[in-house]
């Protein structure tokens, strides 16, 4: 049977609408997913990009932190005794001085930066004498004590410590209180040490 042209025409339209327009769409609805795909991937490298962006203000900050630990001791100059007033004591056999914030001449330790400060001494002394080693802040706020009074035959050994929240420039030392003794030799019985835990 053969067909008149309106007849192929409308023939053509209907395969063209069956077979031609699914393709079109197809192309859309890929290049929808190819944008979608590329917002996600622009999304998450916001986020590592700011993730590193923390990570090299905090690396930066560490490394700018001051490093800060001493640790000195008495060292081999036997007993140490006062009889007339309180005594500095200065720790001149220095085991660790980081940062150089110890001063091994004075015994002062200076804060280089407000910060937590974790510090700590030992004491060590015959018994037949009181003994005491104590923490002074700015040279008159006492901060913490070890004190023993005489006990039986030997040696006494006391210790103390804590954290403490030091403004930058305050000083520490420690001191023999009048009528009192401390002792040490190369063992490093009596010591002075401390470090900074963070800053603030």
């Amino acid at each position: 049977m053969s067909l008149c042209p309106p007849a192929l025409l409308l023939l053509a339209l209907a395969c063209l609408a069956q077979f031609g327009s699914p393709q079109p769409v197809d192309n859309l609805a890929e290049l929808k997913n190819v944008r979608a795909a590329l917002d996600e991937l622009k999304a998450e490298r916001r986020v590592m990009s700011e993730r590193l962006e923390a990570a090299e203000r905090e690396l930066k900050r560490v490394q700018e932190t001051p490093k800060v630990a001493f640790a000195a001791s008495l060292g081999g100059n036997g007993l140490v005794k006062t009889t007339n007033g309180n005594k500095d004591l200065v720790y001149r056999d220095v085991l660790t001085n980081v940062g150089g914030a110890y001063n091994a001449e004075t015994g002062v330790f200076t804060a280089p930066v407000r910060g937590v400060y974790y510090i700590r001494f030992t004491a060590n002394a015959p018994t037949n004498y009181p003994m005491s080693a104590v923490l002074y802040k700015n040279n008159d706020a006492i901060q913490l004590i070890t004190h023993e009074q005489p006990s039986g035959e030997g040696s006494d050994t006391a210790s103390n410590g804590a954290a403490l929240l030091l403004e930058q420039g305050d000083k520490l030392k420690m001191v023999l209180w009048h009528e009192t003794q401390i002792w040490d030799n190369s063992n490093h019985h009596s010591i002075f040490s401390g470090f900074l835990l963070f800053p603030m």
